[in-house]
């Protein structure tokens, strides 16, 4: 499944791209996020606990900048391992555009999932990862006072092929 979403936040795009480099405003984004470190500049290791369903997992990853192009985005690459739960990995682009006094985020995310959470079956996780997508972003928006996504997305796929992290 991918998953895209688009969201106006009122900001400047140096201030919003300084927000998506800020360990500590993504931490406060990520949902269910326990811990998040910078190892490198262009590195993290992530602890997120969801609850997918049935299935409630601590997942323990890392999330990896590629494709850095200040302030216009870049490619997100996480995998996380929940250990009985399974697995998720999957790639997310960010790019930022400047209007007036605003910045448009636009997303889109691909994943892929493994173990007992790839048995929930394609419908639960596409629900799912909508909604954890838009929790993320929707709060990272209100880091700058935002209301929320303009507009959302999610194409079905096989549950093996559905997105969980671009939450990582």
């Amino acid at each position: 499944m991918d998953i895209a979403g688009e969201y106006r936040i009122p900001a400047a795009r140096e201030a919003v791209w300084a927000a998506l480099n800020d360990p500590a405003v993504l931490a406060r984004c990520i949902p269910g996020c326990k811990e998040l470190e910078q190892v490198s500049p262009e590195e993290m290791k992530a602890k997120v606990s969801l609850k997918i369903g049935p299935v409630s997992a601590t997942f323990a990853g890392t999330v990896r900048l590629e494709d850095v192009r200040p302030p216009e985005g870049y490619t997100l690459t996480g995998q996380g391992n929940g250990g009985m739960a399974g697995f998720a990995k999957g790639r997310a682009a960010v790019s930022l555009a400047g209007e007036g006094a605003e910045t448009v985020l636009t997303y889109t995310a691909k994943a892929e999932i493994g173990g007992k959470i790839a048995t929930l079956g394609g419908r639960l996780m596409q629900s799912t990862s909508r909604k954890l997508a838009d929790e993320f972003f929707g709060k990272f928006a209100a880091e700058f006072g935002a209301a929320g996504v303009v507009s959302a997305e999610a194409d079905t796929g096989s549950a093996s092929e559905n997105a969980t992290k671009a939450m990582l």
